[in-house]
């Protein structure tokens, strides 16, 4: 059917444009005599196809309009939507709420957005009279009205008045602290009116928005986490902070944060609630101490944590149970942010009252909405954050994508960028609402490690689990090791786990310190070769076997931390690229070194590692992720070396 089509294009346009639509937001519809198709609760408009529209019987439809309902607010919307129900003939999708203002309106195509520049019209004290004077007689005001029932009875009412006032059809329907609905007969009208409506409102605005970057200061790593903490009480929470130009100019100071004080839409209570923090010290001692006390009387008074921290030389600040929750609140309070600027070219910012937010924030259907964007991840490491050095390909590769399904937010630490970007968004692919991202790292530089835990903290608000997986090998005897070979696998194996350690454990004491029952990780994926020497191979076992001695070591030390040290002992992965690589894996170079005698071809030197493996496998790395997650969730074991070899090398 072409007009469907025509409605999942025009949809899709918008949805992906957000400048329109934020947190998949916003609604679109196409009728004909019959029968009308609405966006579906829980689609977004970038991505629907035709399956994420629910269609409706027309006639059943206009019995909503026709009937009269309980005065009891609860019961008349439990009624509306009983009858919304009765009306749907595609069963398995729940019809938007505003499917009957999409009814109201005569016009093909109706596409209700909720557009950053007509919500600073919407959302200015003079709505009413700047919507007179900038579209005269072409569009339908309607002041704030609570969502549901009553909002389509006075939207009906207002386009029935219009039509017998100017004897036409509205193609414009501005909600006053809502946004927008454009309805015409074929999507090319529907743009064109957006084009239109878009370009007065720019003109009107008096002053542009901030632009530009501004950093995120780096002392966001000895605070954040801290935080992360103080508001996961009662579940482990995800913390993403964000800052640019407008954000910093919204938190310099307690007056220009009173301009994002209060919601201006029903979407912003859904997605950021109603009540915000706001923190502005002059030292991290200050800074924490007020977090604390602002955090737990937030609670006392709420019952829930809440979802915005503003704090002046960091920036906006997401609390979510989980980081795609954290991605939508941003995006949100962002263009809350945007909304209250815009407001002041249109007698500055008209917040909702606390009547209006206390329906929406009881609304069954904003309840139902808040639950469908929230997702949820389900795993052995759900919500906690780990990063995985060497992650980009390989052996650190696999044990990412196998912590991502456990519901971990993974960091690809690694120095391949471009493959690191690519294994990134390929983890994102495989997550639920947890996310993976990359960070260009190299671990023999502390420098590099420390840009590593800001990225990290930015991104996630903390950090629980640091597996230290990096590695390299050149293999040798006495007489072809090199210098610069030897200090070349020294420094990534042996050096570089002490850098990675000494920078995660200080944003897990800082973590421990606000959680008295947390424990934090850091594993490194050593080898077999830590337990028992390996001949020509001195190099990589050297090393090895000093990471179990730092492991051990550590442990001793971080252990009143709450902070366990661990190694897994891995057997050989002769699947993977380190062994395999045709052009320089280890059975190609142990060929050349001679270590298997008699061996002629790199099969002969498969053979002979495959006989010393009583189990006749090699080590994946789904079966060091298990030792991984045995390690992260056990309480009372630190300093081990945790062989996972076949049975190769055993514990003595």
């Amino acid at each position: 059917m072409k007009e469907i089509e025509q409605l999942i294009a025009i949809s899709q346009k918008y949805g992906k444009d957000s400048r329109y639509v934020i947190a998949g937001g916003g609604n679109t519809s196409y009728k004909n005599e019959d029968k009308l198709w609405v966006k579906a609760s829980g689609h977004a408009l970038a991505t629907i196809t035709e399956d994420g529209f629910a269609v409706l019987d027309r006639k059943k439809l206009a019995v909503i309009s026709e009937k009269t309902y309980s005065s009891d607010t609860a019961a008349r919307e439990e009624e509306v939507k009983n009858d919304l129900a009765a009306a749907c003939i595609t069963k398995d999708r729940r019809p938007s709420v505003e499917t009957s203002m999409h009814n109201a309106m005569k016009a093909s195509f109706i596409v209700h957005l909720h557009p950053t520049l007509v919500n600073g019209l919407m959302c200015g004290q003079n709505a009413e009279a700047e919507t007179a004077r900038l579209f005269g007689d072409e569009a339908v005001y309607i002041p704030y009205t609570d969502p549901g029932y009553v909002l389509f009875k006075e939207v009906e009412n207002r386009i029935e008045a219009y039509r017998k006032k100017f004897g036409k059809e509205p193609a414009i329907v501005l909600l006053q602290n809502h946004g927008i609905f454009v309805g015409a007969d074929t999507p090319e009208q529907v743009e064109a009116i957006y084009d239109e409506v878009i370009g007065k409102i720019e003109k009107a605005v008096a002053a542009p928005l901030p632009e530009g970057e501004a950093p995120v200061c780096d002392c966001v790593q000895e605070v954040l986490p801290a935080i992360r903490m103080m508001l996961s009480k009662e579940g482990l929470k995800t913390l993403k902070v964000r800052n640019n130009a407008l954000i910093a100019s919204i938190a310099e100071s307690e007056q220009s944060f009173a301009k994002v004080a209060a919601p201006f839409s029903p979407d912003a209570i859904v997605y950021c609630k109603s009540k915000y923090i706001y923190l502005n010290c002059d030292s991290k001692e200050a800074l924490l101490e007020k977090a604390q006390a602002e955090i737990e009387a937030y609670v006392a008074k709420n019952g829930y944590t809440p979802k915005v921290i503003v704090i002046r030389g960091i920036g906006l600040v997401a609390v979510g149970d989980n980081a795609a929750g954290c991605d939508i609140i941003l995006d949100v309070y962002e263009d809350m942010m945007k909304i209250a600027l815009l407001a002041a070219s249109f007698g500055g910012e008209h917040p909702m009252t606390q009547a209006q937010i206390d329906f929406i924030d009881n609304w069954e259907v904003e309840n139902y909405r808040r639950k469908v964007s929230a997702g949820g991840a389900s795993g052995r490491v759900e919500n906690k954050t780990i990063i995985v050095t060497g992650a980009a390909q390989g052996f650190g590769e696999g044990i990412a994508k196998c912590l991502i399904k456990e519901g971990a937010n993974i960091v690809v630490a690694d120095l391949n960028e471009t493959v690191g970007q690519a294994t990134a968004q390929r983890l994102c692919g495989m997550a639920k609402s947890n996310r993976a991202i990359f960070v260009k790292t190299n671990v023999a530089d502390t420098a590099s490690l420390r840009n590593l835990i800001h990225e990290t903290v930015c991104h996630f608000g903390g950090l629980d689990v640091f597996v230290s997986n990096a590695g390299v090998l050149r293999a040798g005897g006495l007489e072809e090791m090199t210098p610069e070979n030897f200090e070349f696998v020294t420094k990534i194996n042996y050096n570089a786990y002490f850098y990675c350690a000494q920078a995660a454990s200080r944003v897990m004491k800082l973590q421990n310190r606000y959680a008295e029952n947390n424990f934090g990780d850091i594993i490194q994926i050593n080898s077999k070769s830590g337990l028992r020497g390996s001949k020509a191979n001195f190099a990589y076992a050297g090393g090895k076997f000093g990471g179990v001695g730092l492991t051990q070591s550590f442990a001793l030390e971080l252990a009143p931390f709450r902070i366990k040290v661990n190694a897994v002992c891995p057997g050989n992965f002769y699947e993977g690229p380190l062994w395999s690589n045709p052009e320089n894996g280890l059975f190609l170079q142990y060929l050349h070194a001679g270590k298997v005698p008699g061996a002629k071809t790199v099969e002969d030197v498969r053979a002979f590692y495959m006989a010393q493996v009583p189990m006749r496998k090699g080590t994946g790395p789904e079966d060091v992720t298990k030792a991984v997650l045995y390690l992260i969730e056990q309480t009372c074991e630190t300093g081990q070396a945790l062989p996972v070899t076949g049975g190769q090398v055993m514990l003595s």
